[in-house]
């Protein structure tokens, strides 16, 4: 697997942890004030799906300065 397929898969697995905690976190407020850690829970996966986001949007802007063509660039999603 190469490193963008990688980041790929890594994309998706944090947005199903962030959904996850975006919902444990609304399941919590019903119930009253939460825990502040469970406020909090969603920032770290979020901060990592910034990340991730950002390098699949530049990725094909890098390619196209190297000259490559598009089916090198983005692989088989």
């Amino acid at each position: 697997m190469n490193w963008s397929k990688w980041i790929r898969q890594l994309h998706r697995w944090l947005s199903i942890i962030f959904t996850v905690t975006v919902i444990a976190n609304f399941a919590a407020m019903a119930m009253g004030p939460p825990p502040a850690w469970i406020v909090y829970s969603p920032l770290i996966p979020l901060f990592l799906l910034l990340f991730s986001g950002l390098y699949m949007f530049v990725l094909p802007y890098i390619g196209r300065q190297r000259g490559e063509p598009a089916g090198e660039r983005t692989g088989s999603a």
